[in-house]
C-alpha cells in the first residue's frame, strides 16, 4: 500500500536533475525556458532539483568531456531507483561539432543507459516538456487518462 502511495506521488511530481557536461549552453537555455511562465513544465508537476538524491529523471546535455565522465557516472548513480535519462540536444546524443576532440568521449550513451534522446541544437522547450512527459510513461507506465 505503501509503495503504491509512493509510485502515484512520484508520478504526478517527477523531479528532474539538469546536468551540463560541456555543452556551449544552447541546450541549457531551452532547459531554463521550459521551466519559465510561458511554458511551464512546472504545472504538470515536474519540479528541477538540484540534487540527484532527489531526482527521477536526468536531463544531461553537451557532449561527455573525460573530466566529466566519473562525476557524471557518480551523479547517476546516486539518483534512487526508478530512474531515467534523457539526452538533450544533438551534442549529448552523438557529441556534434564535438566529436574527435582529444578530450571529448563522444555522447552521453557512452558513460550512462539512455532512455531518450531529444534531437536538435538546440531543441525547442516543447520538445524538451514532450520528452519529459514521456519519460514518465518510461518510468510508471502509461499515463492516466483523469
Amino acid at each position: 500500500m505503501i509503495k503504491e502511495i509512493v509510485g502515484w506521488a512520484r508520478k504526478k511530481s517527477p523531479w528532474v536533475l539538469h546536468f551540463n557536461s560541456g555543452s556551449c549552453n544552447g541546450c541549457d537555455i531551452e532547459i531554463v525556458a521550459a521551466l519559465t511562465p510561458r511554458l511551464d513544465l512546472e504545472r504538470v508537476g515536474v519540479l528541477l532539483k538540484g540534487t540527484p538524491r532527489h531526482a527521477d529523471i536526468l536531463l544531461a546535455t553537451g557532449p561527455v568531456t573525460l573530466k566529466q565522465a566519473k562525476r557524471l557516472r557518480r551523479i547517476y548513480d546516486q539518483m534512487p531507483e526508478p530512474k531515467v535519462v534523457i539526452a538533450v540536444g544533438n551534442c549529448a546524443a552523438t557529441g556534434d561539432v564535438f566529436k574527435g576532440l582529444y578530450n571529448v568521449e563522444e555522447g552521453i550513451d557512452k558513460v550512462l543507459p539512455v532512455a531518450m534522446y531529444i534531437a536538435g541544437c538546440p531543441p525547442r522547450p516543447d520538445e524538451i516538456i514532450d520528452g519529459a512527459l514521456t519519460a514518465l510513461d518510461l518510468l510508471y507506465g502509461k499515463k492516466d487518462k483523469k
